[in-house]
Parts: C-alpha cells; sequence; structure tokens
C-alpha cells in the first residue's frame, strides 16, 4: 500500500522486481533481434533491406509514444499505464513469435513498441514513488545499471537463445515474464495519488507527437544509410525522399509545439524544459548516450579490423566497460546527495572523454589490458555520470509532473542513440570501418561529445 514517502522494505523490493523486469524487457527488445535479421530475412523470404523494419517499426513506435504516455501517467495513473503497456507488450510478443511473413512481424512489432512505450514511459516516475526520499539516489542508481547492462546485453542474450532455438524464441522468451509481471504489478506497484491537475489527453497532439518524431527518425535514419551508401551508388532510402520526411517532420513539429504553448500541462514537457536545472540534464544525457553509442558501435570495428582480435576476444575485452558501470553504480548511489549532481556528471564526463581519447591513441599493437583499462575508464565515467542525472531530471520536476520528467528520461536516451548511430554512418561513409580510420575518428567525435555533456552537466552545479 502507498504511504506518504514510499513504500516499506518488503512493499518496495515486489514493486522492484515488476519494475526492473518490465524496464529489462522493453531494452532488450530493442537490440535482441539483430544478431537474427539474417535468419529472419532467409525463412521469411524477405530481403535484407525490408528486414531493417523488424528494428525500426519497434523504435519508431517506442519514441513517438513515450511522451504521450508519459502525460497520461500523470491523469490516470503510473499504475495503470505500465500494466496495460505490459499486456500489450506480452500480447506482441505472443505475435511476433507466430508472424509467418515480414509484414506481419513488423506490425507486431509496432505493437510491441507501444507497450514498450508503456513500460519506459513511467519507470522512472514509478521508482520515485517506490522508495522514501533518503533512498531515491540508491534506487535511481540501480534503475541506471539495470538499464545500461541490458542496452549492451542484447546481442549476448540473443546468442545464447539461438544457439539452441530459432528467431521466434527471441520474442516468446518475454511471454513468461510478462505474465509473472502482469500477476504481480497489480498489488506490488505504487499509485500515484497526486495526478496532474489541468492536463488534457487529446488524440490530434498524439498523432502530431508521433508524426513528429517518426518523420525525422525516418529522415534521419534514411540520410545515414544515403551516406553510408554513397560514392558507390545509392540505394535503400532515396536523397529526396529522406530530406523530404525529415521537412515534413520539422513542419509538424513546429505546429506541434505551437498547440503546446497553450497548454498548461503540454504532452511534450515544454513547461519542464523552462526549468533551466532540467533542460541542461536533457542536454547532457543527449550528448552522452550519443558519445556511448559512437564509441561501442564502432569499437569492434578497430578491436577486429585495426587490431586483429578475433570475436570472442573482442567480446571479452568490450564488457570491460559494462563492468565497470556494475562495479561503480552502488558507489555512485550513496554519493547522490552528498554531492551536487551537476558535479558527480561532470566528472563522469570529463572521465568518459578522457577514456574516449586514450582509446583513440592506442598504439599500433596494443595489449588486451591496456585497452581494458580504458574501457573501464569509460566505464566509470559513464556510470559516474547516469545515476546522478537520472535523480536531477526526476527530481527537477514537480512531484505530479514525474510521468513527464520519466518520459523525456528515456526520450532524451533514444534521441542521443539515434543521433549516435547516424553520426557513425556519416563516418564511415568518408573514412575506412575496417581498415582505417573510421573508428578513431568516431572515437574523437564520441570523445567531443562527451566534454560538450560534461559542460552542461558542470552548468547545473550553481544552478542547483
Amino acid at each position: 500500500m502507498l504511504v506518504q514517502d514510499g513504500l516499506p522494505t518488503r512493499e518496495r523490493v515486489r514493486a522492484l522486481v515488476v519494475i526492473m523486469l518490465g524496464i529489462v524487457m522493453a531494452v532488450l527488445d530493442g537490440t535482441i533481434v539483430n544478431l537474427a535479421l539474417p535468419d529472419i530475412t532467409r525463412e521469411l523470404n524477405a530481403f535484407a533491406a525490408q528486414s531493417i523494419w523488424v528494428i525500426n517499426a519497434y523504435q519508431i513506435a517506442t519514441l513517438a509514444l513515450l511522451l504521450p504516455l508519459a502525460t497520461l501517467g500523470d491523469i490516470v495513473g503510473y499504475r495503470r499505464v505500465y500494466l496495460t503497456g505490459m499486456a500489450v507488450f506480452t500480447a506482441a510478443s505472443v505475435a511476433c513469435s507466430l508472424a509467418d511473413s515480414l509484414t506481419t512481424l513488423a506490425l507486431a512489432r509496432v505493437m510491441q513498441g507501444i507497450g514498450a512505450a508503456g513500460l519506459m514511459s513511467v519507470n522512472a516516475a514509478l521508482v520515485r514513488l517506490t522508495y522514501p526520499s533518503r533512498l531515491l539516489g540508491r534506487g535511481i542508481a540501480i534503475n541506471s545499471l539495470v538499464v545500461a547492462t541490458a542496452s549492451v546485453a542484447g546481442p549476448s542474450i540473443a546468442a545464447g537463445i539461438l544457439s539452441v532455438a530459432s528467431w521466434p524464441w527471441l520474442f516468446a522468451i518475454n511471454v513468461p515474464f510478462g505474465l509473472i509481471c502482469l500477476w504481480l504489478g497489480r498489488k506490488a506497484l505504487p499509485d500515484n495519488l497526486a495526478k496532474a491537475s489541468g492536463a488534457r489527453f487529446s488524440v490530434l497532439d498524439v498523432v502530431l507527437n508521433g508524426l513528429m518524431f517518426g518523420l525525422v527518425f525516418l529522415g534521419i535514419d534514411g540520410l545515414g544509410v544515403q551516406v553510408e551508401a554513397s560514392p558507390g551508388g545509392a540505394h535503400g532510402t532515396p536523397m529526396w525522399l529522406a530530406l523530404s520526411e525529415l521537412a515534413a517532420g520539422v513542419v509538424v513539429g513546429v505546429i506541434y509545439v505551437r498547440r503546446q504553448l497553450e497548454e498548461p500541462v503540454p504532452l511534450f514537457p515544454l513547461d519542464l524544459l523552462r526549468i533551466p536545472v532540467f533542460a541542461l540534464s536533457m542536454g547532457t544525457s543527449v550528448g552522452a548516450f550519443c558519445a556511448q553509442t559512437l564509441a561501442y558501435v564502432g569499437l569492434p570495428f578497430l578491436l577486429l579490423g585495426s587490431y586483429g582480435r578475433s570475436h570472442l576476444e573482442a567480446g571479452l575485452l568490450l564488457t570491460a566497460w559494462p563492468l565497470a558501470i556494475v562495479v561503480i553504480a552502488p558507489l555512485v548511489g550513496r554519493l547522490i546527495g552528498r554531492y551536487p549532481g551537476g558535479l558527480l556528471g561532470g566528472l563522469g564526463m570529463g572521465l568518459l572523454s578522457l577514456g574516449l581519447m586514450a582509446l583513440a591513441l592506442l598504439p599500433a599493437q596494443p595489449a588486451n589490458a591496456d585497452i581494458v583499462w580504458r574501457m573501464a575508464l569509460c566505464g566509470v565515467g559513464f556510470g559516474l555520470f547516469q545515476s546522478p542525472n537520472n535523480h536531477i531530471i526526476l527530481t527537477s520536476a514537480p512531484a505530479h509532473r514525474s510521468g513527464g520528467a520519466s518520459g523525456m528520461l528515456g526520450t532524451a536516451r533514444l534521441t542521443g542513440q539515434t543521433l549516435g548511430a547516424v553520426l557513425l554512418a556519416i563516418v564511415f561513409s568518408f573514412f575506412d570501418a575496417q581498415h582505417g580510420k573510421g573508428p578513431l575518428v568516431a572515437l574523437w567525435l564520441a570523445a567531443g561529445f562527451a566534454a560538450v555533456a560534461g559542460t552542461c552537466s558542470a552548468l547545473r552545479i550553481k544552478r542547483q
């Protein structure tokens, strides 16, 4: 039962199991199918270029509905949005596992993305309700650790499943966990007693929000594919179509934002962006996740191509990054509240930037130890940033707008990851990815984004 400041210890543990299990499922399914795309393409008699929609459909649906569902949580309750999202996600997972064509699989992935948006949008808001204020820093640290681990564990988990089963099991495995969450969540999850007054859930605004994010995502993704394809001949999305999608997204965005400025509790949380600390925290988050994606996706090319490591060796070396996050997270959770979050985030991004520059300056034939300590430094820096930054995003918003803050937290992460992926495609179009400077340029660019994120974080110290 909900108390004034968080839940009692026993109830808190039960709620935490449901919250963490749900966010793991939602984050994992964003990357878990990547390894299975060749098998899916072959078994469903589809073209390789079409198979990318198995990924895009999920990402677009999630990104388009994060903010609307977060605001809906402020209005009707985070528990209700979470459990509905879990029900949709579980049913869609069944549909994905039974799909007999790429079209039906893509449509099922759209529904799965909608369910994932319900889970992600109120995840942090539920954490804020679950933990008493004196322990909120630790709760957010645990949540950040789970999200960070799930973000990089997708390929490894997929490899394990595909080694003993076919690709439909990547989706079917969600079903028992989803049912467990639904059964436990009805009584375990807290409800927000304070609802957002004056909030309005407009279907037109939801459509405009979806169109804005969807068109911009498709346009940027199309431009990334187009640039990556040149100069050896364009393939994929034509340049004119990608530019048209991007322009249409901007136009829809202008119309949408003008409508939102008139709302007392906007669907797109412009009211929260007027809080300087909140806005700087969002900038920090976008820059950090952009840097992480640039580095973490580009590093395998460096390890495999330039340094001649095997796939197994490269995988083991890369685990130093998330392992460092796992080690540092409990300590960071105890530091939150004792030291300014802007200071912790600034130091973290500074360490990440230094680690990325150190990786870019590796000798021609580095020893494994040389790579590991640099990876670990990056992980420590990212872990030092993430939890304090999320804590500021949540606590700088009013309690009745925790849903909007939670949705913006997820939106910033996905925006940074998307920007990083597109920038990496552009870098690899100009510099050789396999045996050239491409991964090194990506690392320097990532170090620059980390430095910018650190600057944004440091600017919060006085404001806090």
